[in-house]
């Protein structure tokens, strides 16, 4: 499958391609249903995972896993925490969507789930060793309850490696 890098937004327009990402969980489409649009993390999961090549516009180039990080993270800092938080729940054969908005990384659908019901987790993804605020975590459980979803934190440790906590309550 290739994509296409354009303005900071990795493109399928191959519609075939694109329909076949779109209903295993990957992308959005445009309102016409022209093109689908890639996430960051869904590109760089492709990539990796030798299921896209990934071209920039500009110059043609087919770009490697470095190149594309490089290029995200000139507008999202944090976009190799979240990849690697991406990809471990992937693997883990979960489908995995950007999240709500306010802070949340990701929708998570149970196996099997997915185009059938409604996202069962939120996940907030932080690094070993970056202060986050108690308060953001409370306001992001706070949220987790109102929408009626399991929050679970997602730490990514020092080496890379994925732990996850289930946060049912805050109480101080």
């Amino acid at each position: 499958m290739e994509a296409v890098l354009r303005d900071d937004r990795v493109i399928v327009t191959a519609r075939e391609e694109a329909d076949t990402l779109f209903e295993n969980g990957y992308g959005t489409f445009d309102k016409d249903k022209k093109v689908l649009t890639l996430s960051s993390v869904e590109a760089l999961y492709l990539l990796v995972e030798k299921r896209a090549k990934i071209l920039d516009e500009g110059s043609g180039c087919a770009l490697g896993l470095s190149q594309l990080v490089d290029k995200f993270m000139a507008s999202d800092e944090i976009v190799w925490t979240k990849y690697l938080i991406y990809q471990d729940l992937r693997r883990r054969g979960y489908v995995v969507r950007d999240g709500f908005g306010y802070g949340v990384d990701f929708r998570v659908y149970e196996r099997g789930g997915f185009g059938e019901q409604a996202a069962k987790y939120i996940v907030y993804g932080i690094s070993e060793g970056t202060p986050t605020p108690i308060d953001r975590i409370r306001d992001v459980m706070r949220f987790a309850q109102n929408m009626k979803r399991d929050l679970i934190l997602a730490v990514v440790d020092r080496r890379g490696e994925v732990v996850y906590y289930s946060i049912s309550q805050l109480t101080f």
